[in-house]
């Protein structure tokens, strides 16, 4: 098959993108080169919807931030993906950042940002008490919010292939070739024909570029280290508090998640590669120490887990969002660092018109369908409801992760899906079972029967996250 799309990349860019391209009729594939979609930045960010105040106006990040805000909520909504317009804060120490506090809303008020407002230490702290003493003044933004990040990518991935949309998973390019159409080579001997090319590579983006024949630019990989604590702290802040931002980004926050828990960060730092995920004592200290300068009471005791994500950057600090000058019919969606989750819906429209631009023809689909079943309707129903879905169906009634409370019948629909989980990362991303108190350390060994059982396998050959990160290596 010669597909009239691929989409290079399979994080929440590529999957949004794939998903708005299948409002037409096109045959459109995703490459990914790890065993599931959110594997990258998409799964290890802070989940944030920026009302847009921060970037610079007259940029595409200014411009797509605050257009892709209620692009974002509304496809949230059709995709039944948890969030939460909680707002945020951004909390000024003295007189200087109180400086920058007046900047950042001009510069809201220019990007056409509604509804902030400067509010004095007192207020902010009558609006969130465990604020600290020492905050003098702060901006309030009411258009702020947060997502789940890596089950809006899954989603929008399932949504995209419910409407027919392809999957490629462990495709990982290592060639592209230009003639009447692009061969896309995978290391493993695969290959793709595409007309077009959406590059959503992310980390890799200046990689694949290069592939392709276009050098045109850099990403420059920036780590960000984080600390997520349990439930129980969920409600320390109900806005995402922010401190005024320097050069480096938007500085260390502390902010509820979608999901209720309580998160810390990020760092900011260069690093080699996409792939330095690693967390250091240093990094984790820093994001302990900036987190109770905003909020002085966190439970650092409550830390569940600590995480890294490395966002990619371009050296011109924007969005590099563009047809390639130099390859007809490649289209660059690289350098997408923050506001990018808060801009992916904005960006795929944006992608989508650069495609018609470029010669692809694009008749509406009048069969796409949007909208998504709650993945997680189970959890969220009555007890009596629940007696009566387990009397249709007893694996709904056997509990699983006690941490979460999530059912042997929600990890076998998380198994079936699309797109189906095939590992223990993936089960863990589509239901939370082993994302409580525990980690999995109870969970775990029963998801591995469940996905063994599922995919016809012997359970020496689940893995963790695919490749070789298999959970057993035989018996003692």
């Amino acid at each position: 098959m010669i597909y009239d799309v691929a989409v290079a990349g399979g994080g929440v860019i590529g999957a949004v993108t794939a998903r708005e391209l299948m409002r037409y009729r096109l045959r459109v594939c995703i490459l990914e080169k790890e065993n599931d979609v959110a594997c990258g930045a998409s799964k290890a960010n802070s989940g944030i919807i920026h009302a847009g105040f921060d970037p610079e106006p007259g940029t595409l990040k200014a411009k797509l931030n605050v257009t892709g805000v209620p692009l974002l909520y509304k496809a949230a909504e059709e995709l039944n993906v948890p969030y939460r317009n909680n707002g945020s804060i951004v909390a000024a120490f003295g007189a200087r950042e109180e400086c920058t506090l007046t900047e950042l809303y001009e510069r809201g008020i220019k990007n056409g940002v509604k509804d902030m407002r400067i509010i004095d230490g007192n207020e902010a702290r009558s609006i969130e008490p465990a604020l600290s003493p020492d905050i003098t003044k702060a901006l309030l933004v009411p258009g702020a919010g947060i997502i789940c990040p890596y089950a809006l990518t899954i989603a929008a991935a399932g949504n995209a292939m419910d409407n027919g949309a392809e999957l490629l998973r462990n495709f990982e390019i290592c060639g592209i070739k230009k003639d009447k159409y692009f061969t896309v080579t995978a290391s493993d001997g695969r290959t793709v024909q595409a007309r077009y090319i959406v590059n959503c590579t992310g980390g890799y983006a200046d990689r694949l570029a290069e592939m392709a024949g276009d050098m045109g630019f850099e990403i420059i990989p920036r780590a960000g280290e984080y600390m997520l604590l349990d439930k129980k702290e969920g409600k320390t802040v109900s806005h995402t508090v922010f401190q005024v931002p320097t050069a480096k980004g938007k500085g260390v926050l502390v902010t509820p998640t979608a999901d209720g828990n309580l998160l810390l960060g990020p760092t900011a730092s260069q690093v080699k590669t996409p792939e330095s995920t690693e967390t250091t004592d240093s990094g984790l200290k820093t994001v302990a120490s900036l987190a109770r300068k905003s909020v002085p009471g966190i439970n650092m005791r409550a830390v569940i887990t600590s995480f890294t994500g490395v966002r990619a950057s371009g050296k011109g600090g924007d969005f590099i969002i563009k047809r390639s000058e130099k390859v007809p019919g490649l289209v660059h969606a690289a350098a997408i660092d923050s506001p990018g989750l808060s801009s992916c819906a904005a960006i795929a429209v944006y992608v989508t018109e650069l495609l018609r631009e470029s010669g692809l023809e694009m008749p509406e689909n009048p069969d796409f369908n949007g909208k998504r079943e709650d993945t997680h309707a189970f959890s969220k129903m009555s007890d009596e409801l629940k007696d009566e879905f387990i009397k249709r169906n007893p694996a709904y009634g056997r509990v699983i992760c006690r941490c979460e409370g999530i059912s042997e019948g929600e990890i076998i629909d998380a198994l079936r899906r699309n797109p189906p989980a095939l590992d223990i990362d993936g089960v863990k991303r589509r239901t939370r079972s082993g994302m409580g108190r525990c980690q999995g350390g109870f969970c775990t060994p029963y998801v591995m029967k469940l996905i063994a059982a599922e995919t016809g396998t012997d359970e020496t050959e689940v893995t963790k996250k695919g490749g070789k990160s298999y959970m057993l290596t035989g018996r003692l």
